[in-house]
């Protein structure tokens, strides 16, 4: 058994195709095929059905990989230990951020920070929640910026900062009229809300009470925040965006503002890991280079604001 034979393990599981992992492994299908089915005649079992399409794992095929994950997970700290002991500012970091912070965090501090560790290779993906957790988890990324902190045992978190809610109103609504914002003033049928599944949606809904409205987005589905602040400047309905998106907005735009009444929503974003994460010298300058990079006043919480 081999770290290379988990590793084609893996790509199957996660393509469900051996051509498709073969082309990700950079090696061809035979190959690949002949090296899981040695892994599978020393194991004296089959870790997948060949017999459907897409490929999927048998039973006893799904506890190997869950085990195999585990193992390249631990076989991949041994290059970082070595890389951390050197204080080493350099290869491949994956860094995951929700789709509702990356537009408006990631360029604040970004450039300046590959240009000062030119060493350093971060891939940000995009992700919602749940696929974050379940990645950092399984070892597929580094680290993750998130909205509130974990609660999964095995992750931990470091407070970046807290970050308002505000409503972006179209100058035709009853309450574009109002300085503050309420949730009472706030009528479903008029909101352009992200899908189901995004936790910025989540933390608004408990914090304004509606735990059934009729949105938008019954015609528009699978909607962007952008989008929707799109339509709203175009005349139609409410939606909200995070403090850092008002910071990109021009004099125009930012007439459409509304902040909410006393207590102000606010969530805490956290740059999250593994608890037995290694590589804490660029996790710090990560860290370090976002925080620089925020507002002072968003650094810690206000009386006025509440964490959703």
């Amino acid at each position: 058994m081999t770290i290379q034979q988990l590793e084609y393990v893996l790509a199957v599981d996660t393509f469900r195709h051996f051509a498709k992992a073969a082309e990700h492994c950079c090696v061809t299908q035979p190959t690949l095929s002949m090296m899981i089915q040695k892994l599978e005649d020393e194991l004296g079992i089959k870790l997948f059905d060949r017999n459907v399409q897409p490929v999927k794992p048998t039973r006893a095929g799904r506890k190997v990989i869950e085990q195999a994950r585990k193992v390249l997970y631990q076989a991949s700290l041994i290059k970082d230990i070595i890389t951390e002991e050197e204080l080493s500012i350099k290869g491949t970091f994956r860094l995951a951020v929700l789709p509702t912070i990356a537009p408006y965090l990631i360029p604040r501090f970004f450039q300046q920070l590959t240009e000062k560790h030119k060493g350093l290779d971060i891939h940000i993906l995009e992700m919602k929640t749940t696929p974050t957790l379940t990645a950092l988890t399984n070892g597929e990324i580094d680290a993750a910026i998130i909205a509130s902190q974990p609660s999964e045992p095995q992750l931990q978190g470091d407070r970046l900062f807290y970050e308002q809610f505000f409503g972006y109103v179209a100058r035709n609504e009853s309450i574009f009229k109002n300085e503050l914002i309420r949730s009472s003033d706030i009528s479903g049928e008029r909101l352009w809300l992200l899908d189901e599944g995004h936790c910025f949606r989540d933390q608004l809904m408990r914090f304004c009470q509606m735990e059934q409205v009729k949105l938008h987005q019954g015609a528009y589905r699978l909607g962007s925040m952008e989008t929707f602040m799109r339509m709203v400047e175009g005349g139609n309905g409410i939606t909200f965006i995070p403090e850092l998106a008002v910071h990109q907005l021009n004099d125009e735009q930012k007439e459409l503002v509304r902040p909410f009444a006393i207590p102000k929503p606010t969530r805490e974003i956290v740059f999250v890991t593994r608890k037995d994460f290694i590589r804490h010298s660029i996790a710090r300058i990560l860290i370090d280079g976002i925080k620089k990079s925020i507002p002072k006043e968003m650094l810690s919480i206000q009386a006025y604001q509440r964490v959703v």
